[in-house]
């Protein structure tokens, strides 16, 4: 009788939803906010909040952010491909490339400073913004040739090992490269990226949880409070037009940018 109260005890412990829940509640809303309306996973976002609200040391939180962003990117996903969103050829081959780069990146992961973390995800996050800044225009679908097929595998890698080191879905990788490089209109190149963020986040979550780097708990109070607001924002995404869609998510990515390496002077 004692054993049995003493695990009801410690089941309501474990159920109990405290302050710091709420909090992963709210960066998983606003995330899932990001992800519909940008095609990204949230990682950008939901990386430092991890280590705000949750207190998780950075490289749980890297990895932690990776697993919550699978249901976000799935939300993302339904409405994206409800409106004919997402060109599935070029999802594949970017998928191929990613799965493979996530292995790279999680085993970095566990490698990795967290002053390095700190400066790579910030660069990753300027350098994404700076190109989001200068005016493209994508008009459709990737034509695939054999070249394009090779560039998407690559860009997949880049992605992946990005997804699997930093704990994002890889997004502001790909959707500027889709609409660079391969002329693909930028609400299409967002519902691509989110396709092809579920696989990748999938063989990143599994090999951070081989390696401990991963706080279930968090990753799923965080990922499915974000489910709604990213339906949400994929549809506002439908009716966003590219410059304004541009100017803010590149606005957004420089000043989480100037957020994590303004933590990274302080806790020097």
């Amino acid at each position: 009788m004692a054993i049995k109260q003493g695990l009801a005890v410690a089941l309501v412990a474990n159920l109990k939803i405290t302050k710091r829940d709420w909090l992963l509640v709210l960066v998983g809303i606003t995330a899932g906010l990001l992800s519909g309306m940008f095609g990204v996973g949230g990682g950008i976002l939901i990386v430092p909040g991890l280590v705000m609200v949750a207190g998780l040391e950075p490289r749980l939180a890297h990895g932690t952010s990776l697993a919550a962003v699978l249901p976000i990117s799935a939300a993302s996903l339904i409405t994206y491909w409800g409106q004919g969103h997402v060109d599935w050829p070029a999802a594949a081959w970017l998928a191929l490339g990613a799965a493979s780069g996530s292995l790279i990146g999680t085993h970095l992961l566990a490698v990795t400073s967290k002053r390095a973390l700190a400066y790579i995800f910030s660069s990753v996050l300027v350098i994404s913004a700076i190109r989001l800044f200068i005016s493209t225009h994508g008009s459709g679908r990737a034509t695939l040739n054999l070249a394009a097929v090779f560039a998407l595998v690559l860009v997949g890698l880049a992605t992946g090992a990005l997804a699997g080191l930093l704990g994002v879905g890889g997004g502001v990788v790909m959707v500027p490269a889709m609409i660079v490089l391969f002329g693909i209109a930028p609400v299409i190149a967002k519902g691509t990226s989110v396709a092809v963020i579920i696989p990748t986040a999938i063989m990143g979550t599994w090999r951070n949880r081989k390696n401990s780097n991963l706080d279930l708990r968090a990753a799923m109070i965080t990922g499915f409070g974000g489910v709604l607001s990213a339906i949400l924002g994929g549809f506002v995404a439908a009716y966003m037009s590219d410059t304004v869609s541009n100017v803010l998510f590149a606005t957004l990515m420089l000043g989480i940018a100037a957020r994590t390496l303004w933590q990274q002077r302080n806790s020097a």
